[in-house]
């Protein structure tokens, strides 16, 4: 009988070691499917919305992610704000980039950087419409003096629902200014006259959280074109200073044996007890000069004895609750072929490996190149996902599918039309043992590459 007790407390205990392990998931950094810099997240309706910038150096429209799982996002193009409707006398070319966006009572407030100008708008959805809360005008014009970039705005509200806006940046990778003021209940118009409130070693970026009555003001240093990024930041009783930079800072650096660099532009949410760090880093293999970032998370915490927050170790992967509600059969084929790999950083096999740091891409004489994956026996497969390097451009592609890899029947065609997206859903549903991906070059401006093919 004791035995028997015995047996039921371990298995009682394993049950719960097993639910516990359940409720989290390993997400695999970078999280999205591309190159995209600057996130700001907010929540709605059981819903994730990941703003970011389109790199390389932003582009003519916003780029949103949503996800209910924080494991599966999809793309969108926002209709506001564009460079064509965010533009005025004074804006210089500087694309979409560096958006900042808080939920509010029943509204959303997006504060944008376009021309080096912050722009204002407004939805009551997270995808939109949004609309400039100041007709055709910036919240914030250029600086004519050429004394700073006008970018990186970020809302702060406060335990007392006082808002607050900091944007800044230097000129020429120098001189970094910070600046503040207290909004309006309209959110587009100070309360305040804006003041400089520069902490040591910043640059831009400026990101404010609170935590036991401190005020964290957090930020970049170093330029977001080489190994120098980096996350700081500052600690004060106040909100608009004056701010005494951490004695641990900066927090977030590069790590070579990791293959980090230039991680920083961040933004710090909580989620179900945890606190998260959303930033870009660069793409790997790792080019300075360049912006081809992509968006990764880790998890972060506080030193209350010391009103620090701990230093941040990237990780390439970080446990987050597992959300999935309806879990999918995902099959992986057993093995993936090419055509051509255009080198050793561009493998077939990164194709499947569930890593959106990885991607393969053929040989530039390959005209026709394609990708075949191989399964270990004929199985049935509903629906092939697959992740392009580039979500917001057209790919020209066919898929085709075997029983014994010599007689082809075609699957979907997209080789007049193309199709863009991320992920693009290409139904399958019949029984296969191999599926092709033949890729048709018509624009020589995009080069075939994927990510990731996922098979459900």
């Amino acid at each position: 009988m004791k035995k028997f007790q015995i047996l039921l407390i371990i298995a009682g205990l394993f049950a719960c070691c097993q639910t516990k392990d359940d409720k989290y998931v390993e997400l695999q950094n970078p999280i999205l499917p591309g190159y995209f810099a600057d996130p700001s997240i907010v929540e709605h309706e059981g819903t994730f919305y990941m703003y970011a910038t389109v790199d390389p150096w932003g582009a003519e429209y916003l780029s949103c992610w949503s996800s209910d799982d924080f494991q599966n996002w999809t793309f969108h193009k926002l209709d506001w704000p564009t460079k064509e409707a965010c533009t005025s006398p004074l804006s210089g070319s500087s694309m979409v980039w560096a958006p900042a966006v808080i939920k509010k009572d029943d509204a959303f407030y997006m504060y944008v950087s376009v021309g080096s100008e912050i722009w204002a708008g407004k939805a009551y959805h997270p995808l939109g419409p949004w609309h400039n809360m100041l007709d055709d005008k910036p919240m914030i014009p250029f600086d004519t003096t050429r004394f700073y970039h006008v970018i990186d705005a970020d809302a702060f509200v406060d335990d007392d629902g006082r808002i607050y806006l900091y944007w800044g940046s230097g000129w020429n990778w120098i001189n970094g200014r910070c600046f503040a003021a207290e909004l309006n209940e309209d959110m587009k118009s100070f309360k305040t006259e804006p003041i400089d409130i520069t902490p040591t070693h910043f640059f831009e970026a400026a990101h404010m959280i609170k935590h036991n009555g401190k005020y964290y003001l957090t930020y970049s240093e170093g330029k977001t074109i080489d190994e120098t990024y980096e996350v700081r930041y500052a600690v004060s009783d106040n909100p608009l200073g004056p701010f005494t930079e951490g004695e641990n800072s900066p927090i977030l650096t590069k790590n070579e044996s990791l293959e980090v660099y230039g991680p920083g532009h961040h933004t710090f949410f909580a989620f179900e007890g945890k606190n998260y760090i959303l930033y870009h880093r660069h793409r790997l293999p790792f080019v300075t000069g360049t912006a081809f970032r992509q968006t990764c998370i880790n998890e972060f915490f506080f030193d209350d004895e010391k009103s620090q927050i701990k230093t941040i170790i990237p990780v390439h992967t970080q446990k987050f609750p597992n959300l999935v509600k309806n879990q999918r059969k995902y099959i992986k084929p057993q093995s993936i072929a090419a055509s051509s790999e255009l080198n050793a950083h561009k493998l077939a096999g990164t194709a499947i490996d569930n890593n959106f740091g990885t991607r393969w891409e053929p040989a530039p004489d390959d005209v026709t190149p394609f990708l075949t994956a191989a399964f270990k026996n004929i199985v049935f497969i509903n629906t092939m996902e697959i992740r392009f390097e580039y979500p917001e451009k057209n790919y020209y592609v066919k898929i085709e599918a075997s029983l014994t890899g010599n007689d082809w029947e075609m699957v979907a065609d997209y080789a007049t039309d193309g199709i863009s997206g991320s992920p693009v859903l290409v139904p399958v549903n019949k029984e296969i043992k191999y599926i092709r991906s033949v890729f048709y070059i018509k624009d020589a401006d995009v080069k075939p590459s994927v990510w990731d093919l996922f098979f459900y």
